[in-house]
């Protein structure tokens, strides 16, 4: 066989070492190809032109590949012609080195094994290129990254070499789903309330999506003042409820829940969060509590109900500007160390992409965002909720409802969604729209349009409605909720009496 020259100089620097490659795995991998063509279904789900480490053999699997895949015939004559005709036969070795790659040839049965030598070859040198760039950054390559960013970078830099290349995916039997489709579908029948996945804490969404499921991203969007926040703290506690129930149901009183809920506030603190929580449970508004207006009664009520939330599995993490990989590898850490079953960013346009990516516009910076926030709902089994602001034009509309145009850069967080909810509440509009004496011409009027507007407002208070704009595995629609706005409270509207009503 002709020698073929080596893929590279190895590592500046670091080593004088070749980089993994196997010159004879390739020419008989190629050689199979040309004499069987069935052998590319071997290869076809994982190798790529560019996994060869010699640019040559890479151009003649490409050259097999198309012409396979166009259902024409690859063997060495028709290559030569086709190379002849774009004038690069000499550039890959000529009429004899496509000749003598079939003295090289497998079995089509072997075919498959030489193409994992040689996609594992790749995997190592680009496992080589990232260590380069680990080490040259460190040394100050780009100064404008500091410790913590070149950490994040080169994790992301493993994580999409992983998801990428170091899994070849594969078909998952029909048995098998129809097995897995039938689990939930028991899960539901048995709980009563046909709940499949983790229970939201609210009853009128459980009922439409059959609550929270593994794997899906969940875009919670509103305008600033609707209350995302709180609803989103409402769904995550009434999750985490649940947890800590099914786990004193199983083991007992004071039994310790197998898994939690992580939320991200990138805008609140930790502790302004907590206060959140306490002041929803314990019924005494935040805004008193800031000012120091309260009584012994509401502290004692406060230690109660802090004793009762403190068991709770919620983690919280404050980091503002969190970077998508640095968010990835808390979340795996808590799934290792602690168990996940949910996980809440508030809010999306607050995130960074990866640490060394650099987006050319803010459309596809939050495009790399909501898509590796999928993919971490994916990877990890547990369902997203992130929290997203709406762009202005709602103000503009006499509809203020929100619709799914509304979303800012809504092109990438509506296709990458597989559900999206606003909250939307009638009554802050209706604030702004009182009828002032100045602005009619006579009294009985302006007495007229006051009392329409307060028929209004009465229908309207203590009243939200989360819009289900899309849903990919069930119905869209409105569901009507309870608001306390002094507490800024969600709950279950009790239609017959017009209350809220806590199922949970």
């Amino acid at each position: 066989m002709n020698s073929v020259p080596p893929p590279g100089d190895g590592l500046i620097g670091l080593s004088q070492r070749q980089p993994p490659a196997n010159a004879q795995a390739e020419q008989a991998l190629l050689g199979a190809l040309l004499a069987n063509n069935k052998a590319y279904e071997r290869v076809s789900e994982f190798l790529a032109p560019e996994h060869f480490a010699h640019a040559v053999h890479g151009r003649i699997y490409a050259a097999i590949q198309r012409r396979i895949e166009a259902g024409q015939l690859a063997d060495a004559v028709t290559l030569r012609a086709e190379f002849e005709h774009s004038g690069v036969l000499q550039e890959v070795g000529g009429s004899a080195y496509l000749a003598e790659l079939l003295t090289a040839m497998v079995g089509i049965i072997n075919a498959g094994e030489y193409g994992r030598v040689i996609h594992d070859a790749w995997l190592r040198r680009q496992l080589i290129d990232l260590g380069e760039t680990v080490v040259n950054r460190a040394f100050g390559a780009e100064a404008e990254l500091g410790a913590k960013e070149q950490l994040e970078a080169a994790e992301q830099a493993l994580f999409d070499l992983a998801k990428d290349g170091g899994s070849e995916g594969g078909f998952v039997t029909f048995g098998r789903a129809l097995t897995e489709a039938v689990t939930m579908a028991e899960k539901a029948f048995t709980s009563g309330g046909g709940v499949s996945g983790l229970p939201s804490g609210l009853r009128d969404l459980d009922a439409k999506t059959g609550g929270l499921h593994p794997s899906d991203l969940v875009i919670l969007a509103g305008r600033p003042g609707m209350g995302k926040t709180a609803l989103a703290t409402k769904i995550a506690f009434g999750a985490a409820k649940s947890l800590l129930r099914a786990a004193e149901d199983e083991h007992g009183p004071g039994a310790v829940p197998k898994g939690g809920c992580a939320i991200f506030s990138l805008e609140m603190s930790a502790d302004q969060l907590a206060t959140r929580l306490l002041s929803e449970e314990a019924r005494v508004s935040g805004d008193r509590i800031r000012r120091g207006e309260i009584q012994q009664r509401d502290f004692d009520r406060f230690v109660e109900v802090s004793r009762e939330l403190a068991r709770l599995p919620l983690f919280i993490d404050d980091t503002p500007a969190i970077t998508i990989s640095a968010l990835r590898t808390r979340c795996r850490r808590i799934k290792r160390t602690r168990g996940l079953d949910l996980i809440v960013v508030d809010y999306l346009q607050l995130m960074r992409p990866a640490a060394g990516s650099r987006p050319e516009n803010r459309v596809q910076e939050i495009s790399q965002i909501t898509q590796g926030l999928k993919a971490i709902a994916k990877e990890l089994a547990v369902p997203v909720i992130a929290l997203s602001q709406l762009s202005r034009q709602v103000e503009n509309r006499e509809d203020k409802r929100p619709q799914l145009a509304d979303l800012r850069e809504s092109g990438s967080i509506e296709q990458d969604a597989d559900m999206v909810m606003f909250v939307y509440r009638d009554d802050y509009y209706l604030k702004m729209q009182e009828p002032k004496a100045a602005g009619f011409d006579n009294g009985e009027k302006y007495e007229n349009a006051l009392a329409a507007w307060k028929e209004r407002m009465e229908k309207a208070y203590n009243r939200a409605d989360l819009i289900v704009a899309k849903q990919r595995h069930g119905p869209t629609g409105t569901i009507p909720l309870f608001f306390e706005a002094e507490f800024t409270r969600f709950g279950d509207l009790d239609i017959h009496h017009g209350g809220a009503h806590d199922g949970y």
